[in-house]
């Protein structure tokens, strides 16, 4: 057996076992990641030694921006929640596009909100208002969801000032702004297919249980609830900053002194931090509150969410074992043989390393470093259209060795297997709506 295939069988094997170990044998979903990641590390030969440490970097790499990012997330929304503020902004998607089209609602919502911050940031934000439009459209979460999440990473893999999206601009030496109005222009259709079109069908064929304690199932009376402008501005505070922050630097000239201040500011966890105490009186002191109350909030906010990162922290752990075991670069190798339209070569690379690795900015990374060396091979292809499809191919095929396919999982209380009906099914619509239409757009632009 080849070097190749065998690398090919260990990853088929390990994604295998974990899907065993859980739907079989009931393990844990972090015990079966753990143990499948060990297992991987050493059927693919690497040292006994490095196996555990491998494991462990991953673990901590994961963790170490997750697990504060969920942390200030989860206050933000849990002060949303309690406020009645996630049900203000329900109120008022559901009373502009009517119960029936609330789904719509939510893409344009899981769309713009995702342009400015990570997939993860987004999520958390927005899930107490997931919650409440499913709640008070009595809807099911995934048909509600679905269109969020779907709009979060497209946006996510796709558009720029996104990390992996302007990294790959840079490197394949495309427009900036072209790259964000062609990104945007092609991802919104993507997104709209995989959400409320896909979302409305897969809901009535996936269950949920969603953990009781991050969401209220009770409304609370009109009269009491927070202002529109005020919640709304609460939750969009930390995507303004990080937004600011895209701008100044892009704006700055070169060696401004104040570029490393902002940068500081917008970082997703300094944004935050400012956001939850901004919260702490928008929706909870100026009504009321006091900080007693705040303090039993904020610690409540804490415990339900343990678990979740843990799970993410092994999926991180994971990816990591598969990179360092070397079948990232084996494929990378194969892949520049083939020989085929760049554009789609572009979209296909990415998309095996992004079902590989897990990681949409690692297989995004890869993508470009792997399509770079063959562009002056093709003079007159524009290379935005090259970033668009690695975007597009960094989209798809999310499953049990990326984190987001375990947040969403944990947070919608869905099985394994639903979660690849519904998530890993609609992430890959979207990525291959993605690809079909950068294709077409390639013929004349």
């Amino acid at each position: 057996m080849s070097n190749v295939s065998y690398m090919l069988l260990i990853l088929f094997a390990s994604i295998a076992l974990i899907v065993f170990l859980i739907m079989k044998t009931k393990l844990s979903a972090f015990l079966a990641l753990t143990v499948s990641g060990l297992f991987l590390g050493i059927v693919a030969g690497m040292p006994l030694e490095k196996v555990a440490v491998s494991f462990q970097a991953g673990m901590g790499n994961t963790l170490g921006f997750l697990a504060t990012v969920l942390g200030l997330g989860t206050i933000l929304g849990k002060m949303l929640e309690i406020s009645g503020g996630a049900q203000r902004l329900a109120r008022t998607l559901i009373d502009t596009f009517g119960e029936k089209k609330a789904h719509w609602a939510m893409i344009l919502v899981g769309f713009i909100c995702g342009i400015p911050v990570f997939f993860q940031v987004g999520f958390v934000l927005l899930l107490p208002v997931i919650f409440s439009v499913a709640l008070q459209t009595r809807m099911s979460l995934i048909k509600i969801g679905i269109p969020v999440v779907a709009g979060l990473i497209t946006v996510h893999g796709m558009v720029p000032p996104h990390p992996a999206a302007l990294a790959i601009v840079g490197t394949l030496k495309a427009d900036v702004g072209t790259a964000i109005l062609l990104s945007l222009i092609i991802g919104l259709p993507a997104a709209i297919c995989a959400g409320p079109i896909y979302g409305n069908f897969i809901s009535k064929r996936v269950k949920v249980n969603p953990n009781e304690s991050l969401f209220s199932s009770e409304l609370i009376p009109e009269e009491k609830l927070p202002g529109f402008a005020t919640t709304l501005f609460t939750i969009l505070l930390p995507m303004i900053i990080m937004v600011v922050k895209t701008i100044v630097e892009l704006a700055a000239p070169k060696g401004a002194s104040y570029v490393h201040f902002v940068a500081f500011i917008g970082n997703p966890i300094t944004a935050l931090l400012i956001s939850v105490f901004v919260s702490y009186f928008t929706l909870g002191l100026s009504r009321g509150m006091k900080m007693q109350d705040l303090l039993k909030v904020t610690d409540g906010c804490f415990g339900p969410v343990a678990g979740i990162l843990l799970v993410i922290g092994a999926g991180g752990a994971f990816n990591q074992v598969l990179q360092d075991s070397g079948i990232g670069k084996v494929l990378g190798s194969v892949l520049t043989n083939l020989h085929m339209s760049p554009v789609l070569l572009a979209w296909l690379v990415s998309s095996i390393m992004r079902f590989a690795v897990g990681s949409t900015t690692v297989a995004m990374m890869t993508a470009a470093g792997i399509i770079l060396p063959i562009l002056p091979n093709f003079p007159d292809l524009n290379p935005v259209l090259l970033c668009v499809a690695i975007g597009a191919g960094g989209v798809g095929l999310s499953h049990v060795n990326d984190s987001g396919f375990w947040i969403v999982k944990e947070y919608f209380g869905m099985s394994v297997i639903d979660t690849l009906k519904s998530w890993t099914a609609a992430t890959t619509i979207a990525s291959v709506v993605a690809i079909l239409i950068t294709l077409a757009v390639s013929t004349v632009f």
